[in-house]
């Protein structure tokens, strides 16, 4: 496997799967995309020339019983994860699926049980962590948490307002009028009603990548204490007592993306901002604050980082991992905790 190409198929290419995912798996010169599945016909015959796939299926039933694969992306709706997922795991190969790992909690502990007996392992797609800037942030963290040199960590804040995710990232989707796919979704949730499980899953779609960063960032689980009912603020506590906190949506944007953290020590931070997720070629940045105090000279860096964007990062990340030369960014089994400390955000925010 280390000296050719991994081969790698996908399941559904609309709009995430060609301009997230395939764009950058077709660039890949360590991997090649040999099949497709999709439900439809006429989509997947237009992806599939645009990229030179060569197999093409209606189905992923079909797709799995014909080729012999490395590694498999599916690209779908969260809320029929926990139907499709485990029957891509009975492949016994990598898979990749988009945030989050389902629409539920119920959902996620069979997809996780899955996984388990498979034999192999599920990546979820969590691309901020694949940003060249937060790797070299969380790096730095870890690493000032470990010298002591700007003091304890205290604190970590996350904005995201609304704006501009897409960024022009869909300038050659390949679209047609087929109707959308009718697919089997996931029951509902046994401990929500209605109202609740539409105010969870809206959360979750929007949120859940903060809500997985503040662990990434923290360096450790954490805990919900607050949660303002204008839906604005949450507030977190880290294992180890490091405050935490998530402004969502505090104002908007229409033609920009201003998605920031900070991670505050007692004479310091380490400040990352992030880019709209389907910008290409754009990486976040990274602001290091150093004052050390006792007359010395206060001091901020900010690394010049690769022009490597987040999901072609995550793309090859995928591929390592294939490989066993890392760890996947972020499996099924903590990609679960953040669909529950989702269901505690509403049982806070509603009391249900």
């Amino acid at each position: 496997m280390a000296k050719r190409k991994l081969r790698i198929g996908f399941v559904g290419v609309g709009r995430m799967g060609q301009c997230a995912h395939l764009r950058n798996y077709a660039a890949l010169p360590d991997c090649e995309v040999v099949a497709i599945a999709e439900l439809r016909p006429e989509l997947g015959r237009q992806v599939a020339a645009r990229y030179a796939v060569p197999h093409l299926y209606s189905n992923h039933r079909e797709m799995l019983a014909s080729e012999k694969l490395d590694g498999i992306v599916a690209s779908q709706p969260f809320d029929c994860h926990g139907v499709l997922v485990p029957q891509l795991l009975q492949a016994g190969v990598p898979v990749f699926i988009e945030k989050p790992l389902a629409a539920c909690v119920e959902a996620g502990e069979r997809i996780v049980q899955a996984a388990r007996e498979s034999g192999t392992w599920l990546m979820v797609g969590y691309h901020k962590r694949s940003d060249p800037a937060t790797i070299h942030a969380r790096a730095e963290i870890e690493r000032l948490k470990a010298s002591g040199e700007l003091g304890r960590m205290r604190y970590v804040r996350i904005v995201m307002p609304e704006g501009d995710w897409v960024a022009g990232g869909f300038f050659d989707l390949i679209c047609t009028d087929e109707p959308r796919p009718s697919v089997e979704s996931d029951p509902p949730p046994s401990d929500m009603d209605r109202e609740t499980y539409e105010d969870y899953v809206a959360f979750v779609n929007y949120y859940i990548h903060q809500v997985n960063l503040m662990r990434h960032l923290l360096g450790e689980p954490y805990r919900l204490t607050y949660a303002d009912p204008s839906g604005v603020l949450l507030a977190v506590q880290s294992e180890g007592g490091v405050a935490g906190a998530i402004e969502m949506n505090p104002y908007a944007t229409s033609l920009d993306w201003q998605e920031s953290a900070l991670v505050g020590f007692e004479h310091g931070y380490v400040k990352l901002e992030l880019p709209a997720p389907l910008a290409s070629n754009r990486l976040g940045r990274v602001e290091i604050l150093r004052d050390p105090g006792n007359g010395a000279t206060p001091w901020i860096s900010s690394p010049q980082l690769p022009w490597v964007h987040a999901m072609r990062q995550q793309a090859v990340n995928f591929l390592r991992a294939i490989r066993g030369e890392a760890e996947p960014p972020c499996a099924a089994e903590e990609a679960l905790q953040d669909l529950k400390v989702a269901r505690e955000y509403i049982r806070l925010l509603k009391g249900a």
